[in-house]
């Protein structure tokens, strides 16, 4: 099967085995298309993964730390074919990772999130509340995670509002002209986690809002939340009881800036699952042996889009559980839960292995 013949297939519809053969092909051509075009790629799996040309399955695909695209620019295209930046949030003075997309990963990119997402949202385009400042967006040539996550996930609505102004203070004029036409109907929300709570939960809205109606999409920033002795059921509880959202209408989604492709979105049963696109290995942290089901380890992402950088597999800084796999009800594939971040001890063990 080609590739342009497997991003067609329905997301989340394929079972495990045949979704692992399908892939299988397609990173095998990758594999071999990163380390003819990008140096340091092939230096790296000549040296830990000498081996790779002998792959079988997916847990024999090489991978590399995601920490390499903070101190290397990684990229598999031409400086002149660079058409547009990712970065990764951090805070001040903090190093960030940097992703080189050409014009054809920024368009499969968009492909892959319109199918993901649409597996929930339908092909109705709804009203839009942002909960977050449209100065995210300020730099089109360069986005953090948060700016490209706004520019993707607005294509999925219409009437785009911002919850706040340029200075990331509440905008109440202009929540107030959002739901004066659009209070109590179906509308679509969407903010990383820790700004719902914080500028739409926690915040001094002096009105009484109706989003019984609201799908809401939301990730990223659950330590501060955590911090905060606030878990999942608490954040989807706190929502109904103070807007109305129905909790199995929100969706958390987990991902990252490094990796194009890789959206895992919460399934109805409130775990991720895997999309046709991409899948996860849970890897003990002291050998790099796969993890059965049930047993945390860290987590290896998978996807089959990025081509303009070697980003297609790689080992995360997450510890993840797969719980399971081949849910009925349009759910195929693998599913898990990120319980938190790699001990430092562990990150530094990873980093020894990939400097031999």
């Amino acid at each position: 099967m080609s590739f342009q013949e497997y991003i067609q297939i329905p997301q989340f519809s394929l079972q495990v085995a045949d979704k692992e053969r399908l892939m299988l092909d397609i990173l095998k051509d990758l594999h071999d298309h990163h380390r003819g075009h990008n140096i340091e790629y092939r230096k790296i799996t000549d040296v830990v993964f000498p081996k790779s040309n002998d792959m079988h399955t997916l847990a024999d695909v090489p991978f590399i730390p995601v920490s390499l695209f903070k101190t290397h620019d990684l990229k598999s295209i031409a400086t002149e074919d660079v058409f547009k930046v990712l970065t990764s949030s951090g805070t001040t003075g903090q190093v960030t990772s940097r992703i080189y997309l050409d014009r054809e990963a920024t368009s499969l990119q968009q492909v892959a999130l319109a199918k993901i997402m649409t597996h929930v949202l339908g092909n109705e385009r709804l009203p839009m509340l942002i909960i977050d400042s449209q100065a995210v967006l300020r730099d089109r040539t360069s986005f953090s995670a948060r700016g490209a996550g706004i520019l993707g996930l607005s294509v999925f609505g219409k009437k785009h509002h911002y919850i706040l102004d340029n200075e990331y203070q509440l905008d109440m004029s202009n929540l107030n002209v959002f739901l004066d036409q659009f209070d109590g109907q179906k509308v679509l929300l969407f903010g990383f986690t820790f700004m719902v709570w914080q500028y739409l939960v926690q915040s001094q809205i002096d009105r009484k809002i109706d989003l019984s109606q609201a799908i809401l999409i939301h990730s990223g920033g659950w330590k501060k939340l955590q911090d905060m002795a606030v878990d999942n059921d608490t954040f989807k509880k706190t929502l109904h009881d103070r807007f109305g959202i129905q909790p199995q209408n929100i969706y958390n989604f987990y991902g990252m800036i490094e990796q194009i492709g890789s959206v895992f979105l919460e399934n109805e049963l409130g775990y991720l699952h895997c999309p046709n696109f991409s899948d996860i290995i849970i890897r003990n942290p002291d050998d790099f042996s796969v993890q059965p089901h049930g047993k945390e380890g860290l987590v290896q992402v998978i996807s089959i889009l990025p081509k303009s950088y070697p980003g297609h597999s790689i080992l995360t800084e997450d510890i993840g559980v797969c719980v399971g796999e081949n849910i009925e009800k349009g759910w195929q594939g693998k599913y898990f839960k990120i319980l938190g971040r790699a001990k430092k001890a562990e990150l530094r063990g990873c980093s020894d292995t990939f400097k031999k």
